[in-house]
């Protein structure tokens, strides 16, 4: 072979192997479990095989979710809400400018 054909003959090997690493059907793992290389799947320990719903089933397309367990809060429930986290955020910077005033007169 010429100089030429040698390195296309590179260029067209590594544009193929790009190419067949972006393919899904090739996964190298899937090859060693049919041949039972490389040994049963793991056991899912018993804590994620407990955590885990019964069905794996997926939601189908364009059938709606199930109706949530928990309501959305009343618009009053809201404002008690965010006026409680305003008055938590007032206590935490009250408690910063305390700390801040302590530490600065603290003398190393």
């Amino acid at each position: 072979m010429s100089r030429l054909h040698n390195s296309q003959f590179v260029a067209v090997v590594a544009v193929a192997v790009l190419l067949a690493g972006c393919s899904g059907d090739l996964n190298p793992m899937r090859i060693a479990y049919g041949t039972g290389e490389a040994g049963p799947p793991a056991k899912a320990p018993d804590f994620v095989a407990q955590s885990r719903r019964g069905s794996d089933d997926f939601m189908p397309v364009g059938v709606s979710a199930p109706p949530r367990p928990i309501r959305a809060k009343t618009p009053e429930g809201t404002k008690a809400l965010e006026a409680e986290l305003v008055a938590a955020r007032g206590r935490n910077e009250a408690r910063g400018r305390s700390a801040e005033g302590t530490a600065q007169g603290a003398k190393p």
